[in-house]
């Protein structure tokens, strides 16, 4: 898939496009983007999907913002595994947040990425003010030659698929609902990097996973498989959250502790499968405390792979 920072100011190849954050491509999106595919082949266009970095609350309203259930680099590589053939990660600033849905229409959707098919959720809304809506989309399409088709919403026995549902669920901690809604287990991505190494002098050492984000859509401590250090889903335990009882500040860290794994694995890139969650986040009194519950914590984690 290739990946553009900005929209061209004119576009030679006509392209199947669709727009939105796709934040953690739930099966609402892979529904979206299956018929996306299908249109491209059907037309013999190149499929393309147009976002957005940040997400526009992000910019408008930080303190308010959701936090991302993918990074963008997660995002992307989401979208290629589901056939896409180009992305355009749009920068969301005021300036374009300002512009009129016409002249969204005009200058992005038919000169600068040339659409000859648009895919929107049927409540997919543009331009300044939020004013663009399906019924402007279709009148221009017919106006400028371009097709426009609606995705309705996708339904899991009756239950809504949305972005904001997969949070809800993390932040219950009902990580078998949410992997429903998103056809696969919840994961983060990241670069196993130094840590303070407390956890190998307390006897259980953990690989310590960068986090590129402010905010978690789930914290606490959870069985986990992970990729990327061969061909296998390694089992394991892992912590997700600010360490209360370190008292270490509030930056958020992600370790894990494979189970029966003994290799150095600083800076792979791995993905970590939450699977199912343990506990909540706890403050120990002491360090001997924490300890002891790790113990405790692993053997319910190990009982629980060999249950499943």
């Amino acid at each position: 898939m290739l990946v553009f920072r900005r929209v061209p100011e004119q576009s030679t190849q006509p392209t199947v496009l669709t727009i939105g954050n796709f934040d953690g491509l739930h099966l609402g999106h892979r529904a979206m983007l299956e018929r996306l595919v299908q249109r491209g082949q059907a037309l013999g266009l190149p499929t393309t999907v147009m976002t957005f970095e940040p997400h526009p609350r992000e910019m408008f309203t930080p303190e308010q913002a959701p936090a991302r259930l993918t990074s963008l680099r997660e995002k992307l590589q989401l979208l290629d595994s589901c056939g896409v053939d180009r992305c355009y990660v749009c920068h969301f600033s005021r300036r374009l947040a300002a512009l009129p849905a016409e002249d969204f229409i005009e200058r992005i959707l038919r000169h600068g990425l040339a659409a000859r098919h648009v895919i929107i959720g049927d409540d997919f809304r543009f331009g300044q003010g939020r004013a663009g809506d399906l019924p402007l989309l279709e009148a221009a399409g017919q106006r400028l030659g371009f097709g426009v088709e609606a995705m309705h919403t996708v339904e899991i026995k009756g239950e809504r698929v949305s972005s904001s549902a997969v949070r809800t669920l993390l932040a219950a901690g009902d990580l078998e609902h949410a992997a429903a809604l998103l056809g696969r287990p919840y994961c983060i991505a990241g670069r196993v990097v130094h840590g303070d190494k407390i956890g190998r002098r307390i006897g259980w050492p953990t690989a310590n996973i960068q986090l590129k984000r402010k905010r978690l859509p789930l914290t606490g401590v959870f069985a986990v498989t992970v990729t990327g250090l061969d061909k296998r889903h390694l089992p394991g335990a892992a912590s997700l959250g600010v360490r209360p009882t370190l008292g270490l500040g509030l930056k958020p860290v992600l370790e894990v502790n494979l189970f029966d794994f003994d290799r150095e694995i600083y800076g792979s890139h791995i993905t970590v499968h939450f699977l199912h969650k343990m506990r909540d986040e706890m403050k120990f009194d002491s360090l001997e405390a924490l300890t002891a519950q790790i113990g405790r914590d692993v053997k319910g984690i190990r009982n629980y792979f060999e249950g499943n």
